[in-house]
Parts: C-alpha cells; structure tokens; sequence
C-alpha cells in the first residue's frame, strides 16, 4: 500500500508539475499573442511603409538565426529523450549544445541590431523619425518583439544552466525528468515565437 500510494504521490507531482508548465505557456503565448494584434493592426494601417522597412533586415541573418533555433529545439529534445533513457552524459553533452547554439543566437542579435543602430535606425533617432510614422512603428515594433523574445531567450538559458547542473549532480535523472522536460518545453515555445517573428519581420512582401 505505501508503494502504490508512493508511485500515485510521484504521478500527481509529474502530472500537477506538467499542468503548471503549460499554464505559464499559455500566458507567455496570451503575451506574444497581443504583440502579434499590435502588430497586425499597424501593418493594416502602413503596409507599404512596412514593406520599405524590412527592406532594411538582413534575410540572410534572419534565417540563419532561424535554423541555429530549430536546431536548438532538436538538441534540447534529444537531451531529454537521453536523461529519461539514464544517459546522463549524453543528456548533458545535449544540453551544452543547447546553450552553445542559443548563446550563438543572441551574438548574431547583437550584431543585427548594433548594424541597425549605427545606421541611425533607433526608437526615436532623427534619422528614423524622418522616414515617417509606419517606419518608425515598424522599427518600434521589431526592437520590441526581438527584444522581449531575446530575454526569453536568456531566461531559458539560465534554466537551462540550472538543468545542467542538475543532471550533472544527479538530480535529473531517469526517474526524475520533470524539470529538464519543462524547461524544454519553454525552449521550444522561445523556437515557435521565433518562427512567426521571422516572416514578419523579414519577408514582408
């Protein structure tokens, strides 16, 4: 009886644990959610405006960003179908490689928008300003929306770092994924919110 009250006890932790999981996902998507509102509003109201903008991006650098983050998503993956086979090592190695590619996106963000700003395309820079409103509400906006996706980004870095440590001291272990398997799911939901911001701000047609 103390077994299976045991086994029942460690099912509803997983259970109650993965139920808050994606309880805070679905807040995170009601947040990027109303950006992409916003977005679609003013892009109505200056689609030519919006278009002449993202002339400006860079799809070379958008896209290889998009494949770092797929790839991500792929080693992120793989490093929780390892720590529940008992592959600690492997697990870990996944892991780092998770970290290494998402660090690797927010280096090529550095230098996309330190290009931009010494273009003089900043919020409120005189020389955005004069190209107009639905330009300036196009840069306003992508600063914005790659700015707060950049600090999920490093949100589910620093999880991440914690996971690794973890599993390094034997606490993610084959019997006990939940928090590794959680912190995956906010990476991939960071990967998805990167695949719309792609089209949006890159391929403008």
């Amino acid at each position: 009886t103390e077994t299976a009250s045991g086994e029942d006890r460690e099912t509803g932790d997983y259970t109650g644990a993965k139920l808050g999981m994606w309880f805070f996902l679905f807040t995170e998507i009601i947040l990027f959610g109303a950006l992409f509102l916003i977005y679609a509003v003013y892009r109505e109201a200056h689609s030519a405006d919006f278009q002449a903008a993202a002339a400006e991006m860079s799809v070379t650098i958008g896209a290889v960003n998009t494949f770092i983050l797929l790839t991500s998503s792929l080693t992120m993956a793989l490093s929780v179908s390892a720590a529940r086979l008992g592959a600690r090592g492997r697990s870990m190695l996944l892991q780092a490689a998770t970290l290494a590619l998402g660090l690797l996106f927010l280096v090529n963000k550095y230098f996309e928008w330190s290009a931009h700003i010494h273009h003089g395309f900043y919020p409120n820079s005189p020389a955005l300003l004069a190209l107009g409103n639905g330009k300036t509400l196009y840069f306003g906006l992508y600063y914005v929306m790659t700015g707060v996706h950049a600090l999920h980004i490093l949100a589910g870095l620093a999880a991440i770092c914690g996971t690794l440590y973890l599993t390094k001291e034997g606490k993610i272990t084959g019997a006990d994924y939940i928090l590794l398997e959680n912190t995956g799911l906010f990476w991939h939901l960071v990967d998805v919110i990167w695949i719309y911001l792609f089209p949006l701000f890159y391929l403008i047609k």
